[in-house]
């Protein structure tokens, strides 16, 4: 009995089927680490515009060179489109005073879709024990 060229071809897939079904790869989802949750901070204020597309994830404050109270606010845009939006930092003393910032403009943020960004800011000075952080939507 003679093969032709199409019978090789039928007779090399079916040994490749064969010997290929003696193997699995299988993928399973990897278990989350350190899994988030959107949290509501009293620090953080944002327009009712902007909350329905960027979340504040985390804040976290820290005392850094000198003193000086640091500031980190991770925020993540949960829509597809680019979110624009206007932030500043105001920061208060110890008895909730606030206390005068150089930088008292709004800055400009974006947040690509599905991205998340941190924020951060430095107290102008050691006197500062707290802060608000002011999101206002720019579209």
């Amino acid at each position: 009995m003679k093969l032709s060229n199409y019978g090789f071809l039928a007779l090399g897939a079916l040994v490749l089927a064969a010997t290929g079904c003696s193997t699995m790869n299988t993928v399973e989802n990897v278990p989350v680490q350190g899994q988030r949750n959107i949290i509501a901070d009293r620090r953080v204020i944002t327009d009712p515009d902007l909350a329905r597309s960027v979340a504040i994830i985390a804040v976290n404050t820290t005392p850094g060179a000198g003193g000086l109270l640091r500031a980190q606010v991770e925020v993540a845009n949960h829509m597809q489109s680019v979110q624009r939006f206007l932030y500043k930092f105001e920061w208060f003393d110890a008895n909730g005073m606030q206390v005068n910032n150089i930088i008292s403009a709004n800055l400009t943020e974006q947040l690509e879709g599905g991205e998340s960004k941190f924020i951060s800011s430095i107290a102008p000075t050691p006197d500062c024990k707290d802060f608000r952080l002011k999101l206002l939507s720019a579209n």
